[in-house]
C-alpha cells in the first residue's frame, strides 16, 4: 500500500474490557478482554482486512471505531484528530465520514420502512435536501448498487438477501463517507451473491476512493478485496502485512494455520492442513505470555511467560511472535 496517501484512521493500543458482575451486590469479579491493545492505521482508498476466528474481537474493534461502544483504553484518531473522548454531540460531524455495512442484511434494515426511506434516512440527518432532491439522490444510489428505481417503494422483506445488502451499501454511501466499516458483509449470503457484492464494493472504491475496514473470518474473501490484512487472535493483532506478502510468507503460526484451512478448488492439489489443538481460550481467563501458546505447535517455555510485541519483520510486515516463521 502506498503510504504517501493520507492517513484516515489510526488506532493506538485500543482496548475494550467488559466487567463481569456477580453476587447480590453486583461486584465486579473479572473482565472479558474483548479487545486488548490493538493498533493499526487505514489510508485513503485502502481496504484493510481484519480476520480471525469468531470471538476474537473483530466486530468489537469496528463498533468501537464507530463509537457505538466506548473504548476502555487507547486512542482513536481521525485525520490526525483524537475522537475517542468526544461527546455524542461532538462526534456527530464524524459520523457522516465513517459509515457501516453490517453482517445481517435482514436485521440491519427497518422492516417498517420503504427501501427509499431507508437509503434517504442518513441524508435527512446530515444534508438539508428538498424532497425532490432527496428522491433524485436515492434514485442515483439505487442505480449505483444495481437496484431498479421501481424497487424504491418496496419493503425489505420483498428483497433477496443480496439485494438487502445492496440497500445497506447504498445507505452507507448516501452521505459520501470516507471510510465504511464492513462487518462480515457477505457471510450471510450465498457464494455466487458474495462475489457480486464483493465486486460491487471494489467498483465503488474505484469510483469514489472510499476506504474499507473489511471484517471477516473467510481469508479467501479478504484476499480478493484487501490491500493489507491484519490477523487477530483473542483480542490482539498477531500479524499485519500487505495481502500478497501475508499469503506468500505467513510468519505467525496462527496465520499459517488459517491459510492451511483455505480449500483449494483442485482435487489433484493437496495442501497439508494444520489442525490447532484444544479450543480457543476464554477471553476471561486468557493464557499467560503469548495467548496462542496453548494451541501453537512451535511453542516453547518463553512463550508461556512473555507476551511477544508486534514488531516489524520487514517493510510493512508486522508479527507478534518470539519464533517468527520464514525469517
Amino acid at each position: 500500500m502506498n503510504k504517501s496517501k493520507n492517513k484516515l484512521l489510526e488506532l493506538k493500543n485500543l482496548c475494550k474490557h467488559y466487567p463481569i458482575h456477580k453476587g447480590i451486590l453486583s461486584r465486579i469479579t473479572g473482565y472479558v478482554h474483548a479487545v486488548d491493545g490493538v493498533s493499526f492505521s487505514i489510508y485513503e482508498g485502502e481496504t484493510l482486512g481484519l480476520v480471525g476466528e469468531s470471538g476474537c474481537g473483530k466486530s468489537t474493534v469496528g463498533r468501537t471505531i464507530l463509537r457505538l461502544i466506548d473504548p476502555s483504553a487507547g486512542e482513536i484518531y481521525w485525520r490526525g484528530e483524537r475522537i475517542d473522548q468526544l461527546t455524542r454531540a461532538q462526534i456527530r460531524p464524524y459520523r457522516k465520514e465513517i459509515q457501516a455495512v453490517f453482517q445481517d442484511p435482514y436485521s440491519s434494515l427497518n422492516p417498517r420502512m420503504r427501501a427509499a426511506d431507508i437509503v434517504a434516512e442518513p441524508l435527512r440527518n446530515f444534508e438539508p435536501l428538498s424532497q425532490v432532491e432527496g428522491r433524485e439522490r436515492v434514485r442515483e444510489l439505487f442505480a449505483l448498487v444495481g437496484l431498479r428505481p421501481d424497487q424504491m417503494l418496496r419493503y425489505p422483506h420483498e428483497f433477496s438477501g443480496g439485494q438487502r445488502q445492496r440497500l445497506g451499501i447504498a445507505r452507507a454511501l448516501s452521505v459520501k463517507p470516507k471510510l465504511i466499516m464492513c462487518d462480515e458483509p457477505v457471510s450471510a449470503l450465498d457464494v455466487s451473491v458474495q462475489a457480486q457484492v464483493i465486486n460491487l464494493l471494489g467498483d465503488l472504491q474505484q469510483e469514489f476512493a472510499v476506504s474499507y475496514l473489511f471484517i471477516a473470518h473467510d481469508l479467501a474473501v479478504v484476499k480478493y478485496i484487501s490491500h493489507r490484512i491484519a490477523v487477530m487472535y483473542l483480542g490482539r493483532i498477531v500479524e499485519l502485512a500487505e495481502t500478497a506478502e501475508l499469503f506468500n510468507r505467513p510468519s505467525h503460526p496462527y496465520t499459517e494455520a488459517l491459510l492451511s484451512a483455505i480449500p483449494i478448488p483442485d482435487p489433484k492439489h493437496q495442501r497439508k492442513q494444520i489442525v490447532l489443538r484444544d479450543d480457543v481460550p476464554s477471553p476471561i481467563n486468557r493464557p499467560s505470555g503469548c495467548h496462542f501458546h496453548t494451541r501453537c505447535i512451535y511453542a516453547q517455555e518463553r512463550c508461556k511467560v512473555e507476551a511477544p510485541l508486534l514488531e516489524e519483520l520487514s517493510s510493512g510486515h508486522f508479527v507478534a511472535c518470539h519464533f517468527k516463521l520464514n525469517t
